[in-house]
């Protein structure tokens, strides 16, 4: 019955009305005491208070509304990112009694703090999923409109119990996300990629192009610092792939990190990076600024978008070409995927041994083509024998990294490139995991498997990283 009676007014107190005056005199001492604990002295409600906790999701919709409406209307968000979190959230604290005695919204203590949660995550957060980029153990935050919040666990998908009040919530979100970075979100300019302050990158599409409401994709920063060794005690590696990768770092071998979305590319590249030596000038590129290098000598470079009147845009190639001029010992580009490969390439066979790149392809020989093809991308004109050759001459190793069915990610392939024999670019595989079946939660089972071949490098360049022992 309360449901029905909550909109009506005289229904809501039994007091006659001119007794209302009293609770409206001391709305803050009445709401700060528990509600589950004692309902009867907030307001004289014999019966009725015990089952306000209870109410229906739609009640539990326009309570938080209408507080959330309320809040942003006497609380400035350019302000309150400035002041200290205690301090903000006594505010909405006091704030939230107020409007409940303002709107006679029945809510226990726990709803209160759970909303005043809410509201400060607003203020200097991202709204309702920013316990979400709390949790370490997440890689993907997908929001599908307001009533789908999904993430990536363990390699699997997972729908969360968290939603937003409804589409304008998830597209001010969206804007709030977007302005933190100087960029806009709107029917003129619906897909924005954007970067929180955490380094987790972040890409919206709105309408009109989104159909069933905003929806906002998080790739998080992750903070585990993994190394070469760490992976492979955690079987997504075997001790001599990490100890073969470790040489070819050390031998400055320039590898192309492959793989899809998702599989892991960039925390291998990190990982890769961290046997660099120390006292080696390196410059970044990224669209996003992922890398984690632990050096002391690192430039990091970031594209820029061009602005809503076109202008302003440096793409990564622009970047490539400037890094050149910077004085780099290795260059280091978070993904190349267009014609700025024709300019790494060059950077890798002049002087700037012992560089990094990740590319999206499906295999080893994949990535090979997808070079070929991004080489010609960059209209330089040359016959498919000379870019071959070109990358025959530059590409030293090709990681293979997949995010398996299990949802594990796995370097399932290290190849070799060994050159040219007439228009063919030829490869040996020196490791490659092996499938033998699934056990009966799913969880893939195999093992990573040396060809028993000798790496040609392991004789070319072993002066540079003897001293390193085996």
């Amino acid at each position: 019955m309360l449901p029905r009676k909550a909109p009506v007014r005289p229904a809501i107190h039994t007091p006659a009305p001119a007794a209302r005056p009293a609770p409206v005199a001391a709305p803050a001492n009445a709401a700060a005491a528990p509600a589950a604990t004692q309902p009867a002295p907030l307001r004289p409600r014999p019966a009725a208070a015990p089952a306000a906790p209870a109410a229906t999701h739609g009640e539990a919709l326009n309570h938080r509304r209408t507080i959330h409406t309320r809040l942003f209307e006497q609380i400035d968000p350019l302000k309150a990112a400035t002041m200290p979190h205690d301090k903000l959230q006594g505010q909405i604290d006091a704030l939230i009694r107020q409007i409940c005695d303002e709107h006679r919204l029945q809510l226990s203590s726990q709803e209160e703090d759970l909303i005043s949660q809410q509201m400060l995550d607003e203020m200097v957060g991202i709204g309702p999923i920013q316990p979400l980029l709390h949790d370490d153990s997440i890689n993907d935050i997908l929001v599908n409109g307001a009533r789908q919040v999904f993430v990536e666990r363990n390699g699997r998908l997972e729908l969360t119990p968290i939603t937003f009040i409804d589409e304008e919530h998830v597209f001010n979100t969206a804007q709030r996300i977007a302005a933190r970075v100087g960029r806009r979100i709107d029917e003129a300019n619906p897909m924005v990629d954007a970067r929180l302050p955490d380094g987790s990158r972040v890409n919206v599409v709105t309408h009109p192009l989104a159909l069933d409401g905003t929806t906002i994709s998080i790739r998080k920063f992750m903070r585990r610092d993994l190394s070469l060794e760490s992976l492979a005690e955690r079987g997504a590696m075997s001790v001599e792939m990490a100890q073969l990768l470790r040489r070819a770092m050390e031998a400055r071998l320039n590898v192309i990190v492959s793989g899809g979305t998702g599989a892991g590319k960039t925390t291998l590249l990190n990982a890769l990076s961290q046997k660099i030596s120390p006292v080696e000038r390196i410059v970044t590129i990224e669209d996003a600024a992922e890398l984690q290098l632990q050096q002391i000598h690192v430039v990091r470079l970031e594209t820029r978008p061009e602005s809503a009147e076109g202008t302003g845009l440096v793409n990564q190639r622009d970047l490539l070409r400037n890094a050149l001029r910077m004085r780099p010992d290795r260059i280091i580009l978070g993904e190349v995927r267009g014609g700025e490969c024709f300019d790494m390439l060059q950077a890798m066979n002049t002087g700037h041994d012992g560089s990094l790149c990740t590319v999206h392809a499906n295999t080893p020989r994949d990535a090979l083509a997808r070079l070929e093809n991004m080489v010609m991308m960059a209209n330089m004109q040359l016959p498919l024998g000379a870019i071959r050759r070109q990358i025959a001459s530059a590409v030293d190793l090709i990681v293979q990294i997949e995010r398996m069915r299990d949802g594990a990610r796995r370097l399932v392939s290290i190849i070799e490139v060994c050159g040219m024999e007439e228009e063919i670019i030829q490869t040996q595989e020196l490791f490659a995991f092996r499938t033998r079946g699934s056990d009966a939660a799913g969880n893939l089972i195999g093992e990573h498997l040396g060809s028993g071949l000798r790496p040609h490098f392991y004789a070319d360049k072993a002066h540079l990283f003897d001293q390193g022992g085996a």
